[in-house]
């Protein structure tokens, strides 16, 4: 039984040696460096901290050599080296927070020491000890700086060893006819260390929260770019599908226009139409998914507002007059200036052309009130030219949170194309969107035409 209590004691005994050896790295990691540790800038009061922290530096420097020369009883070339010390420690405070409260405790110290001695000696009658007034101010600047740029940690480290300088000085060394402030300095000392650490804390909290929302508002960026692309998706599915059902049709029906086709002749046109059905059964499929945001989901019936259909046909540039009518329904002046030869556009671009006017329309409603718009096509061999302008509004503008969505969807249709778009105020305070989208395929030869050399 000796001997397992024994092992008990020495096992404790490492336990607690341990920790203190974990301990002293720690303190001596955080509070034996170097290191730099700038204020934060301020836009307007850039330089007010360190005017400040200077005069205060001046006062704690003139305070500490009177104090200590006048009353202290200490010599005149001591006392201007601990005063300029003390001073010297709140300005370099502004940039090694650590190091400088190392040399305020080194100052403090020497001063509390030699003012002991005098007190001892009966040279400094019911002086202020262990801490004087300028060396209270001195190092409670000096803890502030410290907590505002360093973690926690550091900062009640920095409190618990002055705090313990302060007990074994005043409470264990001791000293005679001496008024204490021992007691002041660690309320002192602990609120400005609290002080610091809290509005440290909300500076850090404020950062965090700018730099959550700068995440948020480029995720809502991100995210309705790809809703935009998805819708963009279904709609050229779409056409995509219904090309694939012509194609099938028409390999269906070729062989019956032919007086006696070749078996060849069959099996190629069988092939087509057998292509042709598989590739739509897969785009049926995608359609599925892309229709709704849950693929499990059943499909939504008509829209109540438009009276729409999920499967309805695309519209294209020939509902143009239905949708001015509708705009101007709504109470906003619309004019149409259509120009050059209409010819057949592919299914891509008559759709997007008309979605164009559409969003630039529905934002003219939105966000200017009173304007007047006019809406303009020029038709060229080789694209479309689309331009939508309006007036300055009349009216004061509601804010709209969703401002900037639409213009992306305009963007993402043309650039797929291979287009251009641009929207911009106007000089005139109205708005105007314009649109080039080409009808051959990006990169083709024919895209190398000026598109206002061949209007029709």
């Amino acid at each position: 039984m000796p001997r397992v209590v024994g092992v008990t004691e020495t096992g404790s005994r490492q336990l607690v040696v341990g920790s203190v050896r974990r301990w002293l790295h720690v303190l001596r990691e955080d509070l034996c460096t170097l290191r730099v540790e700038p204020l934060p800038p301020s836009v307007w009061l850039r330089w007010l901290p360190h005017g400040v922290l200077c005069m205060v530096a001046f006062g704690v420097t003139v305070g500490a050599v009177a104090q200590l020369s006048d009353n202290g009883g200490v010599g005149l070339t001591l006392a201007f080296a601990i005063g300029l010390a003390q001073g010297a420690a709140v300005v370099f405070a502004l940039w090694r927070p650590v190091p400088a409260w190392w040399l305020s405790t080194v100052a403090m110290v020497v001063g509390a020491i030699e003012v002991r001695r005098q007190l001892l000696a009966g040279g400094a009658h019911d002086f202020t000890w262990p801490w004087s007034s300028a060396g209270l101010i001195g190092h409670m600047a000096v803890l502030l700086l410290l907590a505002l740029r360093v973690p926690m940690r550091v900062a009640v480290e920095a409190l618990a060893v002055t705090l313990l300088l302060t007990y074994l000085i005043e409470g264990v060394l001791g000293a005679a006819d001496f008024q204490p402030t021992g007691v002041l300095a660690v309320i002192l000392f602990t609120v400005v260390v609290v002080l610091g650490t809290a509005l440290r804390g909300r500076r850090e909290a404020s950062k965090a929260l700018v730099e959550q929302t700068t995440l948020t508002a480029e995720e809502r960026a991100r995210r309705t770019l790809l809703e935009e692309r998805s819708r963009i998706a279904r709609e050229l599915h779409d056409v995509v599908a219904h090309h694939m059902s012509v194609i099938s049709i028409q390999a269906q029906v070729a062989p019956h226009l032919v007086e006696n086709p070749s078996v060849e002749l069959r099996e190629n046109l069988d092939g087509i139409r057998q292509n042709a059905l598989e590739a739509l059964t897969e785009l049926r499929r995608v359609l599925g998914v892309l229709r709704a945001e849950h693929p499990e989901t059943p499909e939504r019936p008509a829209d109540p507002a438009t009276g729409t259909a999920p499967h309805a046909p695309q519209p294209t540039l020939d509902r143009l007059d239905a949708l001015v009518e509708n705009t101007r329904a709504a109470g906003t002046a619309v004019e149409v200036d259509v120009r050059g030869a209409r010819r057949p556009l592919p299914p891509g671009v008559d759709l997007s052309a008309y979605r164009i006017v559409q969003e630039a329309l529905s934002n003219v409603l939105r966000h200017a009130p009173g304007a007047t718009a006019s809406v303009a096509l020029v038709h060229y061999v080789h694209g479309v030219d689309v331009r939508i302008v309006n007036s300055r509004p009349t009216r004061s503008v509601p804010s709209s949170p969703g401002a900037g969505h639409g213009l992306l969807g305009m963007r993402e249709r043309a650039a797929m194309l291979g287009g251009t778009l641009r929207a911009g105020p106007r000089p005139d305070g109205g708005y105007e969107v314009a649109a080039y989208l080409p009808t051959a395929p990006p990169g083709a030869p024919d895209q190398l035409t000026d598109p206002k050399d061949d209007t029709a």
